[in-house]
């Protein structure tokens, strides 16, 4: 299975710009406050953005790429890492996305669970994965793992919700946007995948670490989603 047009999400500025360094960019459209460059990596049409924080810019994003003509769809960004093995710098593929804010407990649904809706936790690609593992493996040899993404509308900065989220999620990471672009692709029926450098341990010195990190983080998503649209 070939693709005929990658989609690309950043969650921020600076992976945007590494993008802009090495893709030939042969249009631009802005819709919905959020700009879409079109061009081609490695010979290999792409499409790609900056999603803005959360879920609503998240979701939006991806519907509107969607439009666009993206087949498929990459979403990295930084995360804080959930699982205890993890380490900042760490990579987590997504295995699949779930939302840790949903929750409608006091009507008897598991937290996470969409109310009415055919499906809550949204399995990633599984090309996708393995494209993604490979190259994380590739590049960061023994610092990644597949895992559950957990997001929400809240930035994680606590040792007991972080402790809750494994215990009662089994998530490896905790983000802001993932679960959203997952629904968006699920409901599509388009493959997606979504990749985490890990910034913070989500324990309190998430600010201090979130800021450092940035740079590296843009680094390492760019190398590699670079390394994806090669393979794929």
């Amino acid at each position: 299975m070939s693709f005929a047009k990658i989609g690309i999400i950043g969650a921020m500025a600076e992976e945007i710009e590494l993008l802009h360094e090495h893709v030939d960019v042969v249009s631009e459209i802005t819709k919905a406050g959020i700009t879409y460059y079109e061009g081609t990596l490695h010979g290999k049409a792409v499409i790609y953005c900056k999603s803005g924080v959360g879920k609503v810019n998240a979701a939006v994003c991806t519907q509107i790429l969607l439009d666009l003509g993206a087949d498929s769809v990459l979403f990295t960004g930084v995360a804080g890492a959930v699982d205890p093995q993890l380490n900042i710098g760490d990579i987590v593929v997504s295995t699949s996305c779930i939302q840790h804010d949903m929750d409608c407990s006091p009507l008897g649904f598991a937290r996470g669970t969409i109310p009415f809706h055919v499906r809550s936790e949204f399995p990633a690609d599984e090309r996708l994965v393995e494209l993604a593992a490979a190259a994380s493996e590739r590049l960061f040899s023994g610092r990644s793992l597949k895992g559950k993404v957990l997001s929400g509308d809240q930035f994680i900065a606590s040792r007991e919700t972080v402790k809750l989220l494994h215990e009662t999620m089994q998530g490896a990471c905790a983000e802001m946007e993932g679960a959203s672009v997952a629904q968006v692709c699920d409901m599509n029926e388009i493959p997606f995948v979504i990749i985490r450098s890990m910034s913070d341990k989500a324990d309190g010195s998430a600010h201090v670490n979130f800021s450092e990190f940035t740079v590296t983080a843009a680094n390492n998503s760019y190398q590699i989603i670079d390394d994806i649209v090669q393979h794929a």
